[in-house]
């Protein structure tokens, strides 16, 4: 606890006018645990990992002769922090980059890989060292399923369909008998497969009514083993443009099980100068915040036009790429894409976290971009040092909603965060009844100045207390560095009830996610 009370300490340094540094919103919170809602799927806390910068190479891939300790190629501090994550699934391998991607350049001897040219990013050499079965090994070193995105823009019906036979055939096809060549007898579990990336984008500047063509006949020679077929997934469209999702739901009813959406948080809104990750005012903390909440609106938008064409429900909304984009940091490469990453990044996970809890039927699936070095990242590496971010430990706090079961939740008289003509929910708030029978509650304080006070109440139910942790600072962009490598990480948090009532206070800027007691 001594990080909270070093920030309240700070605060009322800080603090200068009429309200106190402990003055703190009184908010009632109610959660309603005899009507649970849908199951919040553990895949809405998947990674992405795009070949891009050093978000793999170096970052997690060094290769097997490498005196960095790894298993297989494969870094094993980076595997170790994230086995910790109970990453579920991982989206590979791209991204922009998937459109480039030809999957035969990434079997085989790795001398003898053909080396080629990363256009989308940073225009470095791609050495093809990490091809399906690296990644595969990956994805079963942490316990992860994975997520393939074929390539649509550059490649061919019958490219896409060898791949899918490759990785999935159980005969003794050539393409199945390579397979083994290459080390890998058994068929490899896929547990997703999407036909292309952004094909309004960079994946082919196409059309809704083109792609959805394309999808219709790429789709029908994707053939697989009925027990081992993946789940297909149409790539669909960003923000508030419901176009992609409206055609796609129409034309490809019964051809696909989900439609993709991406939405990046942007402070500024621009993405010519988007702001900076560190060393930023108030007003773009307010603007970050208020950028990422828009995250609910979107999918409101995109799920209304799935309940009206697909009113069964059988078509999912998937957020396969999402989280913060700022400028990249100063002096590196700019096709790299790489930014620090602070508490504010931690808050902005936690509200998206939330967010996608309250939209449990419809989003089964998000991918934060990305994993490793890369936009809003678990881990950083240089070399042999490794550090974890804020971000990480927002997915740790989290990791008992993954598969639990929603409950409704009620905040009243919470105080909104206002700052200039902006304003936003002062406190955001999840609960579930996670598998091992606990009802878990989520809080995020957005105000970087003051502390909340919540009156939790469990309707039908005494609460004698609570435990778990809280994530918070002194500063807005307190970050880790190699030489600080634990300047921010979660705290142990607890409360007792008193008369029958528990009150929980959030520290200002902070994550809070704990177990309640009966």
């Amino acid at each position: 606890m001594n990080m909270i009370k070093h920030s309240i300490v700070a605060l009322s340094l800080a603090a200068i006018g009429a309200i106190p540094a402990f003055a703190a919103s009184q908010v009632n919170l109610t959660i309603d645990a005899a009507k649970p809602g849908p199951v919040i799927n553990k895949n809405v806390y998947g990674q992405f990992a795009e070949h891009l910068g050093t978000g793999i190479y170096e970052g997690m891939w060094v290769g097997p002769d490498s005196k960095i300790p790894n298993t297989k190629g494969w870094r094993n501090d980076v595997v170790g922090a994230l086995k910790q994550l109970h990453v579920p699934l991982v989206r590979w391998p791209g991204g922009c980059f998937a459109d480039e991607y030809h999957w035969k350049d990434g079997i085989g001897p790795r001398g003898k890989r053909p080396v080629k040219v990363n256009t989308n990013w940073g225009g470095v050499e791609e050495s093809n060292a990490v091809g399906t079965h690296e990644f595969f090994d990956l994805a079963d070193m942490i316990g992860a399923d994975v997520y393939v995105n074929g390539n649509l823009g550059s490649g061919s019906v019958q490219e896409m369909s060898e791949w899918v036979e490759y990785l999935t055939s159980d005969s003794k096809s050539t393409l199945a008998n390579l397979r083994r060549k290459n080390g890998h007898d058994k068929p490899f579990k896929v547990a997703y497969f999407a036909i292309g990336n952004e094909a309004w984008g960079c994946g082919g500047n196409m059309s809704p009514d083109h792609y959805a063509d394309l999808y219709r006949n790429y789709q029908s020679f994707l053939k697989a083993p009925q027990a081992n077929r993946p789940k297909m997934i149409a790539s669909g469209g960003n923000d508030f443009n419901t176009q992609w999702t409206d055609v796609l739901s129409t034309r490809l009813k019964g051809m696909t099980d989900a439609i993709s959406l991406h939405y990046y948080t942007i402070p500024t809104g621009k993405w010519a100068v988007k702001g900076a990750a560190t060393g930023f005012p108030e007003s773009e903390w307010m603007a970050t915040l208020a950028n990422t909440l828009k995250m609910d609106g979107i999918l409101k938008k995109n799920e209304e036009v799935l309940d009206k064409n697909d009113p069964e429900k059988k078509i999912g909304l998937f957020v396969d790429e999402w989280g913060t984009w700022y400028d990249v940091e100063k002096g590196t490469n700019a096709g790299f894409l790489f930014q620090q990453n602070t508490l504010r990044d931690a808050v902005v996970a936690a509200l998206n976290f939330n967010i996608f809890h309250n939209h449990a039927e419809r989003v089964k699936m998000t991918n934060i971009a990305q994993m490793v070095n890369v936009l809003q990242a678990m881990i950083v590496t240089d070399k042999d040092k490794m550090v974890l971010t804020p971000t990480y430990y927002t997915y740790q706090m989290y990791v008992p909603f993954q598969d639990a079961t929603s409950l409704p939740v009620a905040l009243s008289d919470a105080a909104p965060y206002a700052l200039g003509g902006t304003s936003i929910p002062g406190v955001s708030a999840s609960a579930a009844r996670a598998k091992d029978g606990k009802v878990y509650l989520a809080l995020v304080n957005t105000n970087p100045g003051e502390p909340a006070e919540i009156a939790v109440n469990l309707a039908g139910a005494k609460v004698s207390g609570a435990s778990g942790h809280v994530l918070t600072a002194a500063a807005m962009d307190a970050h880790n560095t190699f030489k600080a490598p634990q300047a921010i990480k979660p705290a142990p948090y607890s409360a007792k009830a008193v008369n029958g009532k528990l009150n929980l206070t959030l520290p200002a800027k902070s994550v809070v996610v704990v177990a309640l007691e009966g």
